[in-house]
C-alpha cells in the first residue's frame, strides 16, 4: 500500500514540517524584534528610539510581502518552486544566524535583509506546491490538504513565539540563534524527503507562452509608473513631507510608494486590460477588498510593534513570582487560531447548507469591526496605565481573541475571493496585490508603533482609540456597500 500523510500525498508532510519550522523561526524572531531594537545597548539591545525601531520593523515586515512578488516570478520563470523554497530557507537561516551575532545595527539590518529576501522566495512558492500535489483534483480532498497545511503555520508560530522569547529573556542573541536552528531543521527535513515525496513536482518552472508584443497602453503604463514614483519621491523630499535620509523618512515614503503602485496596477488592469463589463465589476470588488485588507493588517500586525511594547512596559506579567517575557504573549493569537479555525470553518459550512452563509463583504465588515473591538480593550488598558498602575494580561488576551476571530472572518475569505474574482489572465497580479495590501498594512503598523512613546503615557488611550475608529468605520462602510458589492461580485459568494 502506498504511504500517505493522513490520507494525503506524502509531499504534504514535507511541506507541513518545512513550513512549520519556517514559521517557528519567523514568528519567534518577530516576537522579540522591536523589543530588542528598543532595549538599551547595555542590556544587549540596539537602544534605538521607538520611532526609528517602529520604522525599521515596518520596513522589514513590509519587505517580506513585497519581495514575494519577485520571489514568485523567479520561481515561475527561472528556477522552479522547489529550488525557490530551498534557497529561500537557506537565506532565512543565514539571516537568523547573522542576527545571533552580538554586533551593531549595521550587521543586524544585514541579517534582517537576508530573512526578508529568503522569505520572499519561500513564502509565495510553498503554498502553490501544496496545490501541485493534487493535480487536477479541486475537490474536498484538496481543501482538506490546505487545512492541514494551514495548521503547520499556526503550530510553528505558536511554539516559536513561546520558546524564542523565553530564550531571548536570557540572552537576545541566543533567541535569534534558536530561530536559525528552527529553519535549519526545516531545511534538513525538506532535503531528506523532497526527492522521494515530490518526484518532478516543482522541479522546473512552468513553461508559459511568450506574448510577442504588449499593447501600447500597457507599455506606456509600464514605464510611466516608475517615472511617476521617482517624481513623487523627489517631490516629497523637496517639500519636506518625508526625509529620505532616515529610516523613519524612508518608511513614510514607502507608504506613498506602495499606495501609488497599487493605484496604478489597478488602473492598468481596469483601463488597459481589455476587461469585459462583468470582469471590470469584479476587479472593482477586488479594489475594495484591497482597502479592507490593508486596513485590517495595519491594526492586526501591531501585535509585533505597539502591543508588544505595551506588554513589555505597561502589563503586569507576573505569574506566581515568574515574570513572563513580553513576546510570549503573542503566542495567544496562534493558540486562538488553532482552537477556532476548525470551528469557524464548520460554521461556514453549516450556514451554507441553510443558505445563510454571509457574503464576503459582510464577513470583511465584521472582521474589521472585531479588530476595532480588540483595540477598545487596549484603550481600557491604556487608561489603567495612565494611573501609574500596570494593566492585567487579560486585556491583551481579550485583544488577541477579538483580533483572531476577526482574522478568521477576513483573511482566508479574502484569499479565496481573490482567486475567484480575478480574471484568469490577471490572477498572478491580483494575488500579488493581495500581498501588497499586507505589505502596506505591516508598514503602517510599524510606523504607528513608532508613535508609542513609553515616556508619554497620557497619549496612549488616544493612540489606541485611532484604531478603534478606523477599522470600525471601514467595516461599517463594507456593511453599507455590501448590496452594491454583491452585484459587482456576481456569482462569487
Amino acid at each position: 500500500m502506498e504511504k500517505t500523510f493522513f490520507g494525503h500525498p506524502r509531499g504534504l508532510a514535507t511541506l507541513f514540517f518545512t513550513e512549520m519550522w519556517e514559521r517557528f523561526s519567523f514568528y519567534g524572531m518577530r516576537a522579540i524584534l522591536i523589543l530588542f531594537m528598543t532595549t538599551e545597548t547595555a542590556q544587549q539591545g540596539l537602544g534605538l528610539d521607538t520611532e526609528t525601531a517602529g520604522a525599521a520593523y515596518g520596513l522589514y515586515t513590509a519587505a517580506v510581502y513585497l519581495l514575494s512578488l519577485p520571489g514568485g516570478w523567479i520561481a515561475d520563470n527561472i528556477i522552479g518552486q522547489r529550488k525557490a523554497i530551498w534557497y529561500g530557507g537557506i537565506l532565512i537561516m543565514i539571516g537568523h544566524g547573522v542576527l545571533a551575532i552580538p554586533a551593531g545595527p549595521g550587521v543586524f539590518f544585514i541579517g534582517l535583509a537576508f530573512v526578508a529576501i529568503g522569505t520572499g522566495f519561500l513564502k509565495p512558492n510553498i503554498s502553490p506546491t501544496v496545490g501541485s500535489l493534487y493535480g487536477e483534483d479541486k475537490g474536498a480532498r484538496r481543501d482538506a490538504g490546505f487545512s492541514i497545511f494551514y495548521m503547520s503555520i499556526n503550530l510553528g508560530s505558536f511554539f516559536g513565539q513561546i520558546f524564542v522569547p523565553l530564550l531571548a529573556a536570557y540572552n537576545w542573541h541566543m533567541g535569534f540563534g534558536l530561530a536559525a536552528i528552527g529553519m535549519f531543521l526545516g531545511l534538513v527535513y525538506f532535503k531528506l524527503t523532497e526527492e522521494e515525496n515530490f518526484g518532478t513536482i516543482g522541479l522546473k518552472p512552468d513553461k508559459k507562452p511568450i506574448v510577442a508584443e504588449a499593447s501600447t497602453s500597457t507599455s506606456v503604463m509600464r514605464y510611466a509608473i516608475p517615472a511617476l514614483l521617482v517624481i513623487v519621491l523627489i517631490g516629497l523630499q523637496v517639500t519636506g513631507t518625508v526625509h529620505l535620509t532616515s529610516l523613519v523618512g524612508i518608511a513614510e515614503a514607502m507608504k506613498y510608494v506602495i499606495v501609488l503602485v497599487a493605484v496604478f496596477y489597478f488602473a492598468q488592469v481596469l483601463l488597459a486590460g481589455d476587461l469585459t463589463g462583468i470582469e471590470t465589476k469584479k476587479v472593482l470588488a477586488i479594489v475594495m477588498l484591497f482597502i479592507g485588507g490593508a486596513t485590517f493588517w495595519s491594526g492586526f500586525e501591531q501585535a509585533g510593534s505597539a502591543l508588544n511594547l505595551f506588554a513589555r512596559d505597561f502589563t503586569d506579567r507576573d505569574i506566581l513570582g515568574w515574570l513572563m517575557p513580553a513576546g510570549v504573549l503573542q503566542s495567544v493569537n496562534s493558540a486562538f487560531i488553532i482552537i477556532f479555525a476548525p470551528i469557524m470553518g464548520a460554521l461556514w459550512v453549516w450556514l451554507a447548507k441553510r443558505n445563510l452563509n454571509p457574503r464576503t463583504p459582510i464577513k470583511f465588515g465584521f472582521g474589521l469591526i472585531l479588530l476595532g473591538v480588540g483595540f477598545f480593550m487596549m484603550v481600557l488598558a491604556a487608561r489603567i496605565a495612565t494611573t501609574g498602575a500596570k494593566a492585567g494580561m487579560f486585556f491583551l488576551v481579550l485583544t488577541y481573541f477579538f483580533h483572531s476571530i476577526g482574522e478568521l472572518f477576513l483573511s482566508p475569505v479574502g484569499l479565496s475571493s481573490i482567486t475567484k474574482l480575478s480574471p484568469k489572465r490577471y490572477l498572478g497580479q491580483m494575488m500579488g496585490l493581495w500581498f501588497v495590501a499586507a505589505a502596506l498594512g505591516n508598514l503602517i503598523a510599524g510606523t504607528f508603533g513608532g508613535n508609542f512613546d513609553p515616556s508619554n503615557v497620557m497619549q496612549m488611550p488616544d493612540l489606541f482609540w485611532t484604531f478603534v475608529k478606523l477599522p470600525v468605520g471601514v467595516g461599517l462602510i463594507f456593511l453599507a456597500l455590501s448590496p452594491i458589492m454583491k452585484k459587482w461580485m456576481g456569482d462569487v459568494h
